[in-house]
């Protein structure tokens, strides 16, 4: 990969050509402003993530579990949902700049926060879903920063494996298998009211 800059005044731009591209937090910015098209991340070692769209498949997924989210807190009003085009900012706390796939944060934690830039707060609740196109290894380890930065309950839903990993502030990461694949002995939803009061995730809807 490369980036080009000229003058203040022009476009930056990223051209694709190897697997890693180092960029500092300012060009990652402008590459934000300036590719909106593009999905990007950069972890907290300064490595630049370019993500590709994804099928409709996992669109009409992601869609769905943004969708559950967003409908429990619209009737409970407790906080704020954020899809998928969303970016945090972790660099104050020792982390990257990162958009989960679903996220959300509790009312008193937005306090005094502009959400006209990176929001600079860990969410509370958050979710990635597998593309066909994503390693699962990568996003175990983005999960794991997740945990570390402070995410209470985060969801990595894996529907190429049939199962769920669930990730709890100080917590072991358990791993929840679709009850289609094992009928009766595993749960049929996730329960995360213990941070989102009420609201349970349906895996058979999901996987």
């Amino acid at each position: 990969m490369s980036i080009t800059e000229s003058v203040d005044t022009e476009t930056l731009s990223v051209k694709i050509r190897s697997a890693d591209l180092d960029v500092t937090s300012a060009q990652f910015d402008r590459l934000c402003q300036d590719n909106r098209d593009l999905r990007l991340e950069l972890t907290k070692e300064g490595k630049l993530i370019v993500m590709a769209p994804t099928f409709g498949e996992s669109g009409k997924r992601n869609g769905n579990l943004f969708g559950r989210v967003w409908a429990w807190n619209e009737l409970t009003q407790l906080g704020t949902t954020f899809d998928s085009s969303t970016g945090y900012d972790f660099s104050a706390i020792g982390g990257g700049k990162l958009s989960p796939d679903v996220s959300w944060i509790e009312n008193s934690r937005l306090e005094g926060v502009s959400l006209r830039q990176f929001i600079p707060v860990v969410p509370d609740f958050l979710i990635e879903l597998r593309s066909t196109t994503d390693r699962l290894s990568d996003l175990q380890a983005k999960m794991l920063e997740y945990q570390r930065l402070g995410v209470k309950l985060g969801l990595l839903i894996n529907p190429q494996d049939k199962q769920v990993e669930i990730y709890r502030s100080n917590r072991e990461v358990e791993v929840i298998q679709s009850p289609t694949s094992f009928a009766g002995s595993v749960p049929e939803v996730i329960d995360c009211a213990d941070i989102m009061p009420e609201f349970s995730l349906d895996l058979t809807r999901v996987l």
